[in-house]
């Protein structure tokens, strides 16, 4: 079945001031032109019902042209199409309705998960400093949280009777030619953490020293310092807590309902939010056993270069890669405990046909879209489909073929009037199912038609369709009272039937009766009918 589109070009010439012009190859057709189209035969070819309406107001439905007995505008025919959901739309409408197509092409579609991260110290770039035996603080060389160290850097001198009573055991051992006890003090002292260059500066000095330095393990940033100067330490007491900074984790937490859909080795793009534009690509590293009951999130790990710290040449924004690839500007560094826009592509279709997301109609459990048909003819084709990219493409699985063009704005429209028409039909077709029984008599070859609201209708002579034992007031100004339909003189308000009522009164005065509507003349409220049953 076809619709031509009739409504609601007239609605968007009442909102604009005027009837749309035609456009582009087709000319414009008149009310009184489209009575006479004819079947051609072909699927889809609209022919007229022999019935007219109106677009502003659908219930109003007669027999012959004319213009429409509330607001004036031209009654247009109601057309029947063929077998196919087609609905027509002339050049004049299609450019008043914004109405813009497309073609069906084959397109990578993927999905992404989007979340949020934190930075955090890699758990296998920590180094923790702490002692074997007991002491004093002397000559603290590394005083503040947040100074680079480096590997087998001093950060602190310790004064400990052990060490001394050690050193001198060493010497003794030296002196009296002891190999083997010396070999033994000598492991003794490695185990204590000191290392092999300390323990030949004191053979070599051949005295034991007073205070002996503790050094750095690894190279990095003191992330943690729990001494200062002449602090007593006490044996495995964690003094110092270096992490190293040039690969930084990424730690992310994915929703349940996503967690499925993450795995290792997927691509993921890092974007601070302080620093938009900016990207850092990198992979899903690790996937987390667990999930946090508390949250219902599922941990993701991420691991990048970071190359704004320790290397001033590399890392510049733009695009920052995990093999350091850089552009124009300087990326700043990652910094543990920073927040980051973390993004996941999880699936990822090649080739395969997607069209706008815009461009289908979700009707219930039905996905539909309109595909060009020609002539200004468009028909609704149901869909089946998949994916939902993150671009706002849509995977096709059934319904559409590439090449096809659909409809991929202005769709909405079409689709309301084409149900509007549909309502039409079948209150066209109710009347010439009815044709004498209603009335008793003819009116050529199609039946009165019976108006929604006002019950029974009768033919008015100038084509007016009320019943004429019916008067109509308006809701906001009660006392305008006529016999017919019409507008509000005051407020320009449609009027509404009447209730048949007995008489009218005030609901705060009861004791105030009149024959017709109006205000009491007490309080000024409005009268309310009162009806008999």
């Amino acid at each position: 079945m076809s619709f031509p589109l009739s409504g609601l070009p007239l609605l968007l010439a009442v909102a604009c001031g005027g009837l749309p012009s035609s456009g582009g190859d087709e000319p414009a057709t008149s009310p009184a032109a489209a009575a006479d189209t004819t079947a051609s035969g072909d699927q889809g070819e609209p022919t007229t019902t022999g019935l007219w309406t109106c677009g502003m107001h659908p219930e109003v439905v007669q027999d012959h042209p004319g213009e429409c007995p509330i607001c004036g505008m031209d009654l247009e025919p109601i057309r029947r199409g063929g077998d196919g959901p087609v609905v027509e739309v002339d050049a004049g409408t299609r450019l008043a309705m914004g109405v813009r197509t497309g073609l069906v092409q084959r397109r990578p579609v993927f999905q992404q998960v989007r979340t949020v991260g934190q930075v955090e110290v890699g758990e296998d770039e920590l180094s923790v400093v702490n002692l074997r035996f007991g002491g004093w603080v002397e000559g603290l060389r590394v005083e503040r949280t947040g100074d680079a160290v480096s590997r087998g850097q001093v950060l602190f001198e310790i004064y400990s009777p052990e060490l001394v009573a050690a050193q001198e055991e060493l010497l003794l051992a030296r002196r009296q030619g002891d190999a083997a006890l010396e070999a033994s003090v000598r492991r003794k002292l490695e185990l204590w953490g000191l290392g092999a260059r300390d323990i030949d500066g004191i053979l070599s000095a051949g005295e034991a020293r007073r205070t002996l330095p503790i050094r750095a393990p690894a190279a990095g940033f003191v992330l943690h310092k729990n001494l200062v100067e002449g602090a007593r330490v006490e044996p495995g007491k964690d003094l110092f807590r270096i992490g190293q900074l040039e690969r930084i984790w990424v730690v992310a937490e994915v929703y349940e309902v996503d967690a499925p859909w993450v795995e290792e080795g997927q691509p993921a793009h890092v974007e601070l939010p302080w620093q938009p534009g900016t990207v850092l690509e990198g992979s899903v590293a690790y996937v987390y056993p667990t999930l946090d009951t508390m949250t219902r999130t599922m941990k993701v790990r991420l691991e990048l270069e970071n190359w704004g710290l320790g290397r001033p040449s590399a890392a510049q924004a733009g695009t920052v890669r995990a093999d350091g690839t850089a552009a124009a500007q300087r990326f700043p560094a990652l910094k543990p405990g920073m927040f980051a826009d973390v993004t996941i592509q999880v699936r990822r279709d090649e080739a395969t046909i997607a069209v706008p997301t815009e461009a289908i109609l979700h009707s219930g459990t039905r996905q539909l879209a309109f595909v060009v048909a020609g002539d200004g003819r468009y028909e609704a084709r149901e869909l089946r489909t998949g994916l939902v990219s993150a671009d706002r493409h849509t995977e096709i699985i059934e319904g559409l073929a590439e090449g096809d063009e659909i409809v991929i704005s202005g769709q909405f429209l079409i689709d309301a009037e084409s149900q509007l028409q549909e309502a039409l039909q079948s209150l066209a077709a109710r009347g010439q199912d009815e044709p004498q029984a209603a009335t008793g008599h003819s009116h050529g070859d199609h039946a009165p038609y019976e108006h929604p609201v006002h019950g029974g209708g009768r033919d008015h002579p100038e084509g007016d369709w009320y019943r004429s034992d019916l008067q109509y007031t308006c809701p906001m100004h009660p006392e305008v009272v006529q016999d017919g339909p019409g507008r509000c003189p005051d407020c320009k308000m449609f009027l509404e039937v009447m209730a048949e009522a007995t008489h009218y009164t005030c609901p705060m005065h009861p004791e105030v009766h009149q024959e017709r509507p109006g205000r009491c003349p007490e309080c000024k409220m409005f009268l309310e009918a009162v009806v008999t049953p």
